[in-house]
């Protein structure tokens, strides 16, 4: 965390009063709706028990059949169209029926859906008809009813088939239409109005699935009464809006509606209120949808016995609605679900105007107070941003120190606060590393130098010792001695090359090549020496131009290939590759062999770092230079070198990035 951010944090700590008073105010509003609820649901308690007692024709227990007032006219034709308004609310008959039921000025219409993809065709007064497909009909009238049987072989006008004897003024004869597809059938029919039904029995038989051809589903029937509207519009309050649903939800009566009262107040008032004040509010789309069935969570619990309210958004800006479900029982048993239903203005639910603007002034103080804290840790951070860029950038690309901008212009060293004694410390710090760092760098060619007159003059003695005689128990201890004073002398002189190596790259003249030719060429140099190791080359199909030494970019790859060879196993493999990346070139070679330690990833290509093992008697020193001439080589073309492990784990790769050395211009 950025001490920017720790300052704000402890800004924030001073907001602790306005929270306060913001969740006291939330608490009043919440406590003052809990008084609404309780209230309003008292009031739908005593209305549910009020219509309980009286002869108001409520449903009976159970599941019913809804029918629904036609919004359009009807033609019984045997197809759905006329249907479209009210097909989302059709009810379910078995597995594999939808049934819809309407009625108008005109008549009481019938339209059931039947799946049946595979049907047995036969007319209702076929001897058969009651083993092929057909629908059976129970129409009720008070204690009379009366039983029918619907089939047709083919699409068209079809009459049922009456099978039981005359009862009341139901009908001898029925004629509707059956109209037919791929997936199934359709049944639709008339009856007059004037019957007065009670209750309606549909059964549907397949002969594919079987079972009793006879059998109906018998249920009540159920529509929405304008005298259950009446009697409900007398009990309800004022300004609320009461329906009565069945347990299912279905619309029995309506009653009253919506108003608000008290003035409407200011858009930012109502802002403030919706964003910190109010509690969540519902969706009104189910609560306001003009349906004959209403499909809500609270009418679900308020027919297994228990009451329900929501808070839901008004139909007008800036109000709210209550609306709470309670159940309707009669003995002892949930016969409809009540649902009372109150407007009111967001702004007049709070508490105490006063807590508001209290809370408001509060607020308003404390945001100056953290903004002059924000301003003061945003320079702060600043002034320790400008310090961390300084360190940044004293230390070069091959990890040299800028002893001249640690000596003039080190920002903020001469402050008199804790910073200034800071930067001061890190100049002090970074002039001792530097003078450390040019010995360290120089060491070597200073050893090199310093060795040569000692080994010339240990050389010469070991000479003048094969002249002498000496006892054959000498001559080994002779000939050790001579081995390592040419080991010795192998590390002076590359001690000596790599400070050569130094000048002659930085005096390397640079010229325009393409760098598939030269590290095509170095490939196929390389194959010889790889012996049974598999080595690929991966060349682009364009052109890689770059301005720069092919000499030392081939020198380069020597010294990869020679350090990736020392680590690749005898049956392993080696693969170079070209790509142009951006505005520079990558060149890539990749071995198997085993991981780079993590210590070790960040050195490998300083002077006088080697991963390989100590050397036998009778081998060269590793002196790790070759990475170091790498390194130089890269800087040199203004690039980088780097080195990773495969993301398979199963070798490196070690990558030079060239962008070019820069060009010379010719003298006027």
């Amino acid at each position: 965390m950025s001490l920017r951010q720790k300052l704000l944090l402890v800004a924030l700590c001073t907001l602790a009063l306005p929270i306060a008073g913001w969740l006291y105010v939330r608490q009043m509003e919440t406590l003052l709706r809990q008084g609404q609820e309780q209230a309003l649901t008292a009031t739908a308690t005593a209305v549910a028990r009020s219509l309980a007692v009286t002869d108001v024709p409520l449903p009976q227990p159970g599941s019913g059949w809804y029918v629904q007032q036609a919004v359009n006219p009807i033609n019984v034709d045997g197809y759905g169209e006329d249907w479209a308004p009210m097909t989302p609310w059709s009810q379910s008959i078995g597995k594999n029926g939808k049934l819809l039921l309407a009625e108008d000025d005109n008549g009481f219409y019938i339209y059931v859906d039947v799946r049946a993809p595979r049907r047995t065709r036969a007319d209702a007064g076929d001897p058969n008809a009651q083993s092929a497909d057909h629908l059976t009909l129970d129409l009720v009238q008070g204690s009379q009813h009366r039983r029918y049987l619907i089939a047709s072989a083919a699409p068209g006008a079809f009459t049922a088939l009456t099978l039981d004897p005359a009862a009341g003024d139901l009908p001898d004869r029925m004629v509707g239409q059956w109209q037919e597809d791929g997936s199934g059938y359709r049944v639709e029919l008339r009856l007059p109005r004037g019957l007065g039904l009670s209750a309606l029995g549909v059964g549907i038989y397949t002969a594919v699935n079987g079972g009793d051809p006879l059998a109906t589903e018998m249920r009540p029937l159920w529509r929405y009464s304008p005298d259950l509207a009446q009697e409900l519009a007398r009990m309800a309050p004022e300004d609320t809006r009461a329906r009565l649903v069945a347990p299912a939800g279905w619309l029995l009566a309506q009653s009253g509606r919506l108003t608000t009262s008290g003035t409407q107040p200011g858009w930012l008032s109502s802002v403030i209120y919706r964003s910190l004040l109010a509690n969540p509010l519902e969706e009104a789309e189910l609560w306001t949808a003009d349906a004959p069935r209403l499909d809500l969570p609270e009418i679900q619990s308020a027919r297994n016995g228990q009451p329900n309210t929501v808070w839901r958004q008004g139909e007008e800006r800036d109000s709210v609605v209550l609306a709470t479900a309670v159940p309707v029982e009669r003995n002892g048993t949930v016969v409809g679900v009540l649902l009372l239903e109150q407007a009111s203005r967001a702004v007049p639910l709070l508490a105490n105007r006063a807590f508001f603007s209290l809370l408001m002034t509060s607020f308003g103080v404390m945001l100056v107070a953290g903004a002059i804290l924000l301003l003061f840790a945003t320079r702060l951070s600043l002034r320790l941003g400008r310090l961390r860029d300084a360190v940044e950038r004293a230390q070069l690309n091959d990890g040299r120190l800028d002893g001249q901008m640690i000596q003039s212009h080190f920002p903020m060293a001469e402050s008199d606060d804790e910073i200034g004694d800071l930067a001061r410390s890190f100049q002090k710090l970074f002039e001792a590393v530097g003078g450390y760092t040019d010995y360290l760098r120089t060491l070597a060619s200073k050893l090199s130098h310093e060795l040569n007159t000692p080994l010339a003059i240990v050389k010469s003695s070991l000479d003048n010792l094969e002249h002498a005689e000496l006892s054959a128990e000498a001559q080994p201890y002779l000939a050790r001695a001579r081995d390592g004073v040419a080991r010795l002398g192998t590390l002076v002189r590359a001690m000596s090359e790599a400070s050569r190596m130094e000048r002659a790259i930085a005096a390397a003249e640079p010229e325009d090549v393409d760098l598939i030719d030269v590290v095509r060429g170095c490939a196929d140099a390389y194959r010889p020496l790889a012996g049974a190791r598999r080595l690929e080359c991966v060349l682009p199909q364009q052109a890689v131009h770059l301005h720069g030494a092919p000499e030392l970019v081939a020198q380069a790859l020597d010294k990869l290939f020679d350090n990736a060879l020392s680590f690749t196993p005898a049956d392993g493999w080696l693969r170079l590759s070209l790509r142009a990346v951006d505005d520079a070139a990558e060149i890539e070679l990749a071995n198997q062999g085993p991981p780079l330690p993590a210590a070790m990833q960040g050195r490998l290509f300083d002077s006088l770092v080697s991963l390989r093992d100590k050397a036998t008697p009778g081998d060269a020193p590793h002196l790790g230079l070759g990475l170091y001439v790498v390194r130089l080589v890269a800087e040199r073309h203004g690039g980088v070198a780097s080195a990773r492990n495969l993301e398979d784990g199963s070798g490196v790769a070690f990558t030079l990035r060239l962008h070019g050395m820069p060009r010379q211009r010719l003298a006027g």
